[in-house]
């Protein structure tokens, strides 16, 4: 079954649905420049809501310094590391917790995204995965912007990935069969007029674990 990360969590009230629901995942979003950034302290409260339960808790940064992402990892009591911005895998090295990292999937031919991929393999030690976001210049993830699977199933099937970009529930479905991925991540598709929307929460994770992924679905 696939893994669903909810991403862009702030309330504590929407991690509690997340669970419910059935996530995996939640993440938490420590970039000053987005709209979903939080606070440690914020973070913290949103952790301990969650406290007992089989979710994990993921911190996204960008382009941060790894003393800092340690810091605060350990501050609110993160599982997972997710690198959202230029990072390259050497830097996982440095970062004390599972890390997932990030490339952006682009259908034009610009982009060497199998070549990412192999290198964030080859990295000591390895990510937990590596999520594949849409290539939209300038931005680093959350804009709404569906990514190629045509590709993204390419490069799932030689390792773990997390597929993201322009996800919602009446698409992750085709999603999961076209691309068989580890784990799908969703924020926008879950938000209404920019706030995340508890029954659009819980309608993405039910369509998502609905959906089974078997050999030769396309």
């Amino acid at each position: 079954m696939t893994l669903v990360k909810i991403c862009g969590i702030s309330d504590p009230r929407h991690a509690l649905v997340a669970v419910e629901a059935g996530a995996d995942m939640i993440g938490l979003v420590f970039y000053q420049e987005s709209r979903r950034n939080v606070t440690p302290e914020i973070a913290r409260e949103v952790r301990d809501a969650v406290d007992g339960t089989p979710l994990k808790v993921v911190g996204l940064f960008v382009n941060e310094k790894p003393d800092r992402i340690n810091r605060i990892a350990d501050e609110v009591g993160l599982d997972i590391i997710q690198l959202s911005g230029d990072e390259t895998p050497e830097i996982a090295a440095d970062i004390e917790r599972p890390v997932i990292g990030t490339i952006r999937v682009d259908s034009s031919g610009r982009s060497d995204e199998e070549g990412q991929f192999r290198h964030w393999q080859q990295a000591e030690p390895a990510p937990w995965a590596v999520l594949l976001d849409a290539h939209v210049p300038g931005m680093y993830g959350g804009t709404g912007t569906v990514a190629d699977w045509f590709v993204a199933a390419d490069i799932a099937r030689r390792g773990r990935i997390v597929l993201a970009g322009g996800l919602r529930s009446d698409n992750v479905a085709a999603a999961i069969r076209a691309v068989k991925p580890f784990a799908v991540d969703v924020s926008s598709g879950v938000e209404t007029n920019g706030a995340k929307d508890a029954d659009k929460i819980r309608a993405f994770i039910h369509a998502a674990k609905e959906t089974p992924i078997t050999a030769g679905t396309t």
